[in-house]
């Protein structure tokens, strides 16, 4: 083969070892042998070099490419992200005067806000409707486009097809070009990589929740069928207690958060937000103090980067305003040393695992304490792994409580031995009210994992790129550690705040740049770059210092 030829073509490294030579471009797509994968899942999109692509895409360089189906986490996003897009037109198809939000995850699925002129709220007609419409368009299996058009254009596009959202989201960015998905007449922004066709859709549910409705998505373990349906009456309280204060205030998209950066009316908003943790943190230390004579034990959990942490410290503050004296321990102090940590599957440690936790140890100084015995509690230095005492002393006292915080609060191992009616649980979780447009909701994890890259860049000394690769552990955990307990409680605090993502990009952004296409969590790192491109940063020098993001950001004014 003549040279000039040779370098004319492109090697393609395939999953199963396979290497093919090709003249670019090639569409990732004409790899396939087969539109399924061998398990019979149909192939969606494809990792290439690392990240997420669609079948379209065409191949110029050197290649490793890895074919997605929905039972892979990148995958299955996409598969998300497409269903989301399919309802959108679906009721912009049947119902093209309603407003309609894809509001927050519930359960397995979305919860999605409906309502038509007066009408307030869905009828169960209207969701039947909109289903046979979904099911309709996966049928006539209709091409969805990716499509660029100029700024220009797009913004009158979408002020012609009255879509605000997507025009105040527009409104603070100025790419050249605007990426849109397009199917039929029905556009909307491209938050991600969707499928190529509606017929790759077909495995979902649309059920009533007044009031609105869920859309259910396919079971991750089993996605041929539909996860089950499972209610959460405390969270989705709490979801739209959040939603109703972004309403009121007129802040329930990322534009107009950037309306208010930009305006200077952040700061005004920033005391709002911290005004309302501080008022519902009042709340809960009038319940537990309304049943002092029976609670000696104040447990609180939550997954990881929830703000458990500082919430316990404000807590105290405000039993200490009712006139008690909390003590409090945290369970992450229990830690085992690094090398008695237990291992996972996949042979590494693994740091969600209740055994993580010096078990004995623990439930030992609970029953010195419950027995007005004095105890020298641990403290564990994540940079080292290792566990140190450090000489500090506690006692519990008569009329006394204790706050206990840290993942497996809420876990009946953990306080096996203390009885149930001393105690009072409380699930904490950052709740985002925030949508980045009405069909584009913010997922609560991201939030989470953007609060501990900057934590564990702050305080313990990872990069981006190992919290990263922690993270798929870490939600392995919080499935099987500690979601299980969030509906056996007395109470639960929503830790959002509202502008912490505008804060928090200007720390993630530079970290997750250290995050290179040559890593196998590049695909992530992109996809959370991309996320936080939509918000207009915030200094951090406007959080308070007794703000719980602080636990995040530092220079708190607690000591942890």
């Amino acid at each position: 083969m003549p040279k000039s030829e040779t370098s004319q073509r492109i090697r393609i490294t395939l999953e199963d070892g396979r290497v093919l030579e090709r003249r670019p471009p090639v569409l990732v797509g004409d790899l396939l042998d087969n539109p399924a994968a061998a398990d019979g899942l149909e192939v969606l999109g494809a990792m290439v070099n690392n990240d997420v692509y669609s079948l379209s895409y065409p191949l110029e360089s050197d290649s490793t490419v890895r074919f997605l189906t929905v039972a892979e986490e990148h995958g299955w996003r996409m598969y998300v992200r497409s269903l989301c897009f399919l309802l959108a037109k679906s009721v912009r198809a049947v119902y093209p005067q309603a407003c309609f939000t894809i509001e927050h995850s519930l359960a397995t699925g979305y919860f999605c806000n409906f309502s038509l002129g007066a009408q307030s709220g869905i009828k169960p007609g209207q969701i039947h409707a909109i289903e046979r419409q979904m099911r309709a368009f996966v049928a006539a299996d209709l091409p969805v486009e990716r499509r660029k058009l100029a700024y220009t254009d797009a913004l009158a596009q979408f002020e012609q097809e009255r879509q605000p959202d997507k025009f105040h989201l527009l409104d603070f960015r100025n790419p050249n070009k605007v990426v849109i998905n397009w199917c039929d007449g029905f556009s909307d922004l491209a938050h991600g990589v969707v499928v190529e066709h509606t017929g790759a859709l077909g495995v979902f549910k649309l059920v009533p929740y007044p009031p609105g409705f869920v859309i259910q998505f396919p079971d991750r373990h089993k996605p041929a069928q539909v996860a089950p349906f499972r209610r959460r009456p405390q969270l989705f309280q709490i979801f739209q207690e959040h939603k109703r204060w972004g309403r009121i205030l007129g802040v329930n998209t990322v534009g107009k958060l950037n309306e208010l950066i930009v305006s200077d009316g952040i700061r005004d908003f920033i005391k709002i937000a911290e005004a309302l943790h501080e008022k519902k943190i009042a709340k809960l230390a009038d319940q537990i103090t309304e049943r002092r004579d029976q609670t000696r034990w104040v447990l609180i959990a939550g997954p990881s980067s929830s703000g458990k942490t500082t919430f316990a410290k404000r807590l105290t503050v405000q039993l200490q305003v009712n006139g008690l004296r909390p003590l409090t321990l945290s369970t992450d102090d229990y830690f085992v040393d690094r090398e008695r940590t237990p291992r996972g599957d996949d042979g590494k440690p693994d740091f969600e695992h209740l055994d993580a936790i010096d078990l004995p140890l623990l439930q030992a100084n609970l029953g010195k304490l419950d027995r007005g015995e004095e105890i020298e509690p641990p403290h564990f230095k994540f940079e080292t792994g290792q566990r140190e005492f450090r000489g500090e002393r506690l006692r519990l006292e008569e009329g006394q409580l204790v706050v206990i915080e840290g993942t497996h609060a809420l876990n009946p191992r953990l306080t096996a031995s203390i009885p149930v009616e001393h105690k009072f649980r409380i699930y904490v979780s950052a709740l985002t009210q925030l949508n980045l447009d009405c069909n584009t909701r913010i997922s609560t994890t991201d939030n989470r994992l953007v609060r501990r890259l900057v934590r564990d860049h702050n305080f313990r000394g990872h990069s981006a790129l190992s919290t990263l690769q922690m993270w798929p552990n870490v939600q392995r955990g919080e499935r099987r550690w500690i979601f299980p307990f969030q509906s056996a409680v007395d109470a639960a605090f929503n830790s959002a705040l509202d502008y912490e993502l505008a804060v928090l990009k200007l720390s993630v952004e530079p970290l997750l740049a250290g995050v290179k296409p040559t890593h196998p969590e590049y695909a992530e790192a992109r996809r959370l770059q991309e996320f936080l491109g939509c918000f207009l940063g915030i200094s951090d020098q406007l959080v308070p210092a007794t703000s719980l993001l602080r636990e995040f950001v530092g220079r708190s004014s607690f000591h942890y």
